[in-house]
């Protein structure tokens, strides 16, 4: 944003939004890593998201993450992009299997298979982008303060 004042003109930076990205040769080591990576780079954040809105972000990393260990051979990416509004954690996990993650009907007597429900409740949306080399699969999570 440019701002004059009398005949000089003053260039304010505007904040950089905060990131994260890593990659696995495995989804299965990376589930933990990435739930510990959402809550370091909230940390980081003023004024502190809630802790409900933490512990929201983790729960949906960590179920994306959870279906490429189940459904995804080969490596895994999660990319995390924070604006500098800080209103919401855009959460993207990159795999090798082409085919989109399916949401099974709701059963409250199966075990497992509830993640995508998870993910979707907790969400503004769930993306998918198929990639020459498997998928993207990306999660907004709105974020509150304390």
């Amino acid at each position: 944003m440019d701002m004059t004042l009398g005949t000089h003109t003053t260039t304010q930076a505007r904040p950089a939004p905060l990131r994260y990205s890593r990659t696995w040769d495995s989804a299965a080591a990376g589930i933990a890593d990435a739930r510990d990576a959402v809550a370091a780079l909230l940390s980081r954040v003023r004024p502190a998201p809630g802790k409900r809105s933490v512990q929201d972000a983790q729960l949906v990393v960590s179920e994306l993450v959870t279906n490429v260990a189940k459904h995804a051979p080969g490596p895994c990416a999660v990319r995390l992009e924070l604006p500098p509004d800080a209103a919401a954690l855009r959460i993207t996990v990159t795999d090798t299997s082409p085919d989109p993650p399916l949401r099974r009907p709701p059963d409250p007597r199966r075990v497992g298979g509830h993640g995508l429900h998870l993910v979707t409740m907790l969400s503004n949306g769930l993306e998918v982008t198929r990639l020459s080399y498997g998928k993207r699969v990306t999660a907004i999570v709105p974020l509150t303060a304390e």
